[in-house]
């Protein structure tokens, strides 16, 4: 089974929080996630994501932290 996911292709895949993760090509992508646009085995998606994903903070924590960091500059 391992060497059959090894030769799988899967999609990188993107939510509403710029949160990332891969699925299975074949398989329709869940509510909530969509393709990103990269297609390739788990360790080509994978590396993707690595070099991408530089901040895992989810999207409504960067802004909300955002938001604090410009409030307090401004007073």
């Amino acid at each position: 089974m391992f060497e059959e996911e090894e030769n799988s292709l899967f999609l990188v895949v993107i939510n509403h929080e710029e949160q990332y993760s891969i699925w299975p090509k074949e398989r329709e992508v869940p509510k909530g996630w969509e393709a990103e646009g990269k297609v390739g085995t788990r360790q080509k998606c994978l590396e993707h994501i690595e070099k991408v994903w530089t901040d895992m903070r989810p999207l409504s924590l960067r802004k909300s932290t955002e938001e604090a960091e410009n409030h307090k500059n401004s007073d």
